[in-house]
């Protein structure tokens, strides 16, 4: 192995790799940061300049891509509460709040250092565990997967709204959401109401955009008030290196979640950034930060945002299975560079997943420098007075939702579901919930009904299995957590009166 690293070394230190690496980097946080740009398109976009590269070259490009990215799309997140990707949904919950009270700088710089040391984390676990964690992939079924996306569902309802009632209502509505379209298994069509546009299902950048997006614009434009922040000019004072270190359980819940998740094929960034957020909320001292403005609320879900590139790794390099959209892009560039995927390229081709665990390396370090440039001039524009802000934010917004499809059914989607997110902000549901509950519709549908057809209907599979058990006995104290803590605090409370 440490030959192959070496072997790995020489590539990637060449000017060559270098040189597509920061390109890589560079045009990851931009695509990342425009909000409809995902990371997958940002990679799919840049892959037919590959062509023409080395294997290993192509693969460091698109991975430096995929790290950066992850990065970028928080930055929108925290500026104007719009996250450029689904993972980075859950920092708007912490960051925008730090923005809007002026502490920009601490919440971008946050996002940068912590979601680095994510990344780094997570490419070191998949230099030393790639084959070992590959088999833990392998050990999840149908039944597993359901148990593991109930069990984030519950986790997300129970602790991203004030009340968890109003919790899985927001949750259930994004599951219903997920209903729309073709049914996976018998391809009829369901709830599409003669709407061809609506026969793959909803789009979730759309519903992103709007419900996040949209219903702030449409807060700030009723409030008719100017933030004194905007009006004042908002730091770009970086977090101290003790605000940074006061995060550490954050990071390192983010960081292991990340990983965990990444390695998950199918399952992603989304899944494992608000399960590290809610998760850094229930170990946290200072619960009652959350979703105020904590420096924790940005640490857990950056962190375990950027990790989830480590992990989505290890399927793809040592099973041939890719972890994630971007990661099935890849396969496509190996594919197209007639590179046998798999066990098989540590033997045949070593230089290509070699390099690319440095070169994942190189990017992570670059993506701290590029995005320690670009912050200061990104803060300025955020600075902007709101009616100028509003003017220049809703048009991109639109035409961003235009470009994921370019017809104009995506922009009215995005107005429908701003005037939703705008209601459920206002009236205390939680559109976090709605999303993942979107997100993980499709996939909870699927593996349950592939247990049963795996168990002939005996619904007795989804709790023979150790690992699914476990999730779902996880899923049920997520949600009585809430009560068994208030009924506890009442207790307290009685004890000293």
């Amino acid at each position: 192995m440490i030959d192959n690293l070496i072997l790995g070394l020489e590539y990637a230190i060449s000017w060559q790799a270098l040189l597509v690496i920061v390109i890589g980097v560079a045009w990851g946080i931009i695509g990342g940061a425009i909000p409809g740009i995902t990371g997958s398109i940002a990679v799919a976009l840049l892959l037919p300049f590959t062509f023409t590269m080395e294997p290993a070259l192509a693969l460091m490009m698109l991975a430096g891509t995929y790290v950066a990215a992850e990065y970028g799309g928080g930055i929108p997140a925290i500026l104007i509460g719009a996250p450029g990707t689904a993972s980075n949904a859950a920092v708007v919950l912490d960051g925008y709040p730090l923005h809007k009270s002026g502490h920009t700088g601490k919440a971008l710089g946050t996002s940068l250092i912590i979601g680095t040391i994510g990344g780094i984390f997570s490419v070191i676990i998949l230099i030393l565990l790639a084959i070992p964690l590959a088999s833990v992939a392998l050990a999840f079924s149908a039944p597993e997967y359901f148990a593991l996306s109930v069990f984030a569902i519950t986790v997300v309802a129970s602790l991203v709204s004030n009340s968890i009632v109003k919790g899985l209502i927001s949750a259930i509505f994004g599951l219903m959401l997920a209903s729309i379209g073709l049914d996976p298994f018998t391809g009829e069509q369901r709830f599409t109401f003669g709407m061809p546009e609506l026969s793959t299902g909803l789009e979730i950048l759309p519903v992103l955009i709007g419900l996040f997006a949209v219903s702030e614009l449409f807060l700030m434009a009723i409030k008719k008030q100017q933030n004194k922040n905007y009006s004042k000019g908002v730091s770009t004072q970086f977090p101290t290196y003790r605000e940074l270190r006061s995060t550490w359980k954050a990071t390192s819940i983010g960081s292991v979640s990340g990983t965990f998740f990444g390695l998950m094929p199918g399952v992603g960034g989304t899944i494992g950034s608000w399960v590290a957020y809610n998760e850094a909320k229930r170990w946290s001292k200072n619960k009652k930060k959350f979703g105020k403005g904590s420096l924790e609320g940005v640490a857990a879900p950056e962190a375990a945002n950027n990790a989830v590139t480590g992990g989505a790794m290890v399927p793809l390099l040592a099973l041939g299975i890719p972890g994630s959209t971007t990661t099935a892009i890849m396969i496509g560039a190996l594919m197209i560079h007639g590179i046998s995927i798999g066990p098989i390229m540590f033997t045949e081709t070593p230089e290509i997943p070699y390099s690319l665990f440095i070169g994942m390396l190189i990017a992570q370090f670059t993506m701290l420098v590029i995005g320690y440039l670009i912050i200061k001039p990104a803060i300025r524009i955020s600075a902007t007075p709101p009616p100028i802000l509003l003017s220049v934010i809703f048009p991109l917004v639109f035409v961003g939702a235009y470009s994921i499809s370019n017809h104009t059914f995506e922009v009215g989607v995005v107005l429908l579901f701003g005037v939703i997110g705008l209601l459920m902000k206002v009236y205390g549901f939680s559109p976090p919930a709605t999303v993942l509950g979107l997100v993980l519709g499709g996939y909870i549908e699927t593996n349950f009904r592939r247990a049963l057809s795996m168990s002939s209907g005996d619904y007795l599979v989804f709790v023979q299995s150790p690992i699914a058990l476990i999730f779902l006995i996880l899923a049920v104290l997520s949600l009585a957590a809430p009560f068994i803590q208030n009924r506890l605090m009442t207790r307290i409370k009685e004890n000293h009166t």
